[in-house]
């Protein structure tokens, strides 16, 4: 049984089998440790089998936050006799790394399993076994309120001993989501930290962990001269069968270097703004369906209710396998965030008082965009949301097909904050976007930077890198495209004097 303690520390013991592994990959593959150190040490597997397999080590460090696994991990290794053996009972958080490390001055095996938990299921626990708070992966404050600051808590760990540790000789290796290590990795490259020779080994989590999860070994080598902003993704614990080579292309990530490099001159002017759908968190109360006259809410309730903040709905589930026709409606209660919703009560009272009903549930949505707006508020909303015609595509399948939006009954379809779509002002214009968007040209370049494991794979950050007005020239559409793409400034330029 899996419990909130359980949860809270991370305590997922790494199956010894699976340890001896690893331990003996490394050494197989040139890896000289002088000292071994396990910064989440639980009780003991990994420490255990790099003893076995590096059995001249000087020295070997241990720390976890659970002093019962402290002392099951300490007593396992004192047993196998010629060690310096150091374990504490430790709070990761609370250790200076950085200190640490340099006091102890040979090469360095980092080895170990960090919590793959987030920080905000921890918060929702109620933990207090978090880090500091502080804006660690420079977000802005809207990309922080909406979402993107949550971070698993091994990302923050691996950040904080690889910042520690890349002045000194060693390697790291561990064992977390593919997600996670990607993160890890860009930081390191951005920030210019000295770590050289890295790879990323895939692993059965389901089968080791019974986790539906990307999970990997990463490994990287740190006390490098010169830093090398490439990666090796790998099927298994060998270096045969390379699956891709990720790595930096400026401050991001990409999936496939090697794709990107033949594509690179279409990773440029996004001309178009990408936008997210309309957020509510409130699925059972905004969204509804039309049946014999009446709409029907996701808690299976009956209301009859104007039709003035009622707009045909599209999902992501609809937008990647190409469903245009929606069958559903959400309530937008607002056109710009600014609006004040005590309007609803005039134009529409029915809605009003449908509103009304489910306030408690619309008051106590969690998210701090909610926070010093008006009640009942929607988010990502403006001009855009409600343009005539889109060019859409999911943001949460591994389908990175795009699909034509317009109207139903001469209302524009909306669509959810899971989706990202660029307004259109005409039928035309979207279809010749939509066009050179699923080029076959296009379609490859965006797939070199897409990571198909990623929670939500395609991102308004990864479409903003798409220069169709390069896509047109590689089939041959610049004319059309010139013309196109001027009103598409203008209509920007319109939708953004539009919401000051």
């Amino acid at each position: 049984m899996i419990t909130t303690e359980k949860i809270e520390f991370g305590d997922f013991q790494t199956p010894l089998d699976l340890t001896r592994d690893i331990a003996a990959f490394l050494r197989d593959n040139g890896v000289t440790p002088d000292i071994i150190v396990e910064p989440t040490c639980g009780r003991g597997h990994f420490v255990r089998a790099a003893i076995a397999a590096f059995p001249h080590v000087k020295a070997v460090y241990g720390f976890d936050i659970n002093p019962q696994h402290v002392d099951e991990a300490g007593n396992m290794v004192r047993n196998m006799a010629g060690h310096n053996s150091h374990f504490e009972c430790r709070n990761f958080f609370q250790i200076d790394w950085a200190t640490f490390f340099a006091g102890l001055g040979e090469t360095i095996l980092l080895i170990g399993n960090p919590p793959w938990v987030t920080n905000s299921a921890l918060g929702a626990i109620g933990s207090l076994n978090l880090p500091e708070k502080t804006n660690f992966q420079g977000r802005n404050g809207f990309a922080a309120k909406t979402g993107k600051a949550n971070f698993d808590i091994s990302e923050w760990m691996l950040t904080r001993l690889v910042e520690a540790l890349h002045r000194h000789s060693g390697c790291m290796a561990m064992l977390c989501k593919t997600a996670t290590a990607r993160k890890t990795l860009r930081h390191a490259w951005l920030n210019k930290l000295n770590i050289g020779r890295c790879s990323l080994h895939l692993i059965d989590a389901q089968r080791h962990f019974g986790a539906s999860v990307d999970a990997c070994l990463l490994i990287l080598h740190t006390g490098m001269p010169e830093s090398n902003t490439t990666a090796c993704v790998y099927p298994d614990l060998s270096f045969d069968g390379k699956i891709t080579t990720i790595g930096l292309a400026g401050k991001e990530l990409v999936a496939d270097m090697n794709e990107y490099s033949r594509m690179r001159d279409i990773d440029g002017i996004p001309y178009y703004t990408w936008r997210s759908g309309v957020k509510h968190d409130a699925v059972g109360i905004m969204e509804l369906k039309r049946e014999n006259g009446h709409f029907t809410n996701g808690i299976h309730e009956e209301y009859q209710l104007e039709t003035t903040y009622l707009y045909p709905l599209l999902k992501s589930s609809d937008i990647a396998n190409g469903r245009t026709t929606p069958t559903r409606y959400v309530l937008v209660t607002q056109r710009k965030p600014s609006d004040d919703t005590a309007e609803v009560k005039e134009t529409a009272p029915k809605t009003w008082a449908y509103l009304t009903a489910h306030a408690d549930a619309l008051d106590k949505r969690r998210s701090i965009i909610y926070r010093k707006r008006p009640r009942f508020s929607v988010f990502g909303v403006g001009d855009y949301t409600f343009s005539p015609w889109k060019v859409a595509i999911s943001g949460l399948y591994k389908n990175c097909r795009f699909v034509v939006v317009g109207e139903q009954q001469g209302k524009p379809i909306v669509l959810d904050d899971t989706c990202c779509f660029l307004p259109c002002s005409s039928e035309k214009e979207a279809r010749f976007i939509c066009e050179l968007l699923n080029s076959d040209i296009c379609q490859r370049f965006l797939r070199s930077l897409v990571f198909l494991d990623a929670k939500r794979p395609i991102t308004i950050d990864i479409l903003n890198r798409i220069d169709l007005k390069q896509v047109a020239g590689h089939v041959n559409r610049v004319m059309d495209a010139e013309k196109c793409l001027s009103a598409a400034a203008r209509f920007q330029e319109q939708s953004i004097a539009s919401v000051r």
